[in-house]
């Protein structure tokens, strides 16, 4: 018997499809291992690369006028909202680059829920049978 038992489902499609996915994914990584980004308050400015590693902390002077206790609290509090800022804008630039790989595209191009006897719960499945813990 020669009948394909996935019906219309081209597993060779799909596989072609994943592989152009990973490729891309992989390129939109490099490109965000090449970017910088930078959050900055009150003095402080601290550098991130586009995966998020931290690159750099500069500190201007005004930022560390004062040498008491209290001041240096000061800094600490503007170098963790000075990368909290910089954290956001590595969040934002990898959604943007990677946001609609993520969103998947993988177009299954059968009836997958019919192909597996419904256990999916798609189209395939029988609305009045009750579905057990794991949809099998």
């Amino acid at each position: 018997m020669t009948d394909n038992p996935f019906g219309s489902l081209d597993l060779s499609s799909m596989l072609e499809q994943a592989q152009q996915m990973q490729a891309q994914l992989m390129q939109a990584q490099a490109e965000l291992a090449e970017r910088t980004v930078e959050g900055s308050v009150g003095g402080v400015v601290v550098t991130l690369s586009g995966t998020g590693d931290l690159t750099g902390v500069t500190v201007s002077p005004e930022a560390v006028a004062g040498t008491d206790a209290e001041s240096l609290t000061d800094l600490g509090d503007l170098v963790v909202a000075a990368y909290r800022d910089a954290k956001s804008r590595v969040d934002e630039l990898a959604a943007d680059a990677l946001g609609p790989l993520a969103g998947g595209g993988l177009d299954l191009g059968g009836d997958l829920g019919g192909a597996l006897g419904g256990s999916l719960g798609g189209p395939g499945a029988d609305p009045q049978e009750p579905r057990r813990p794991g949809g099998f």
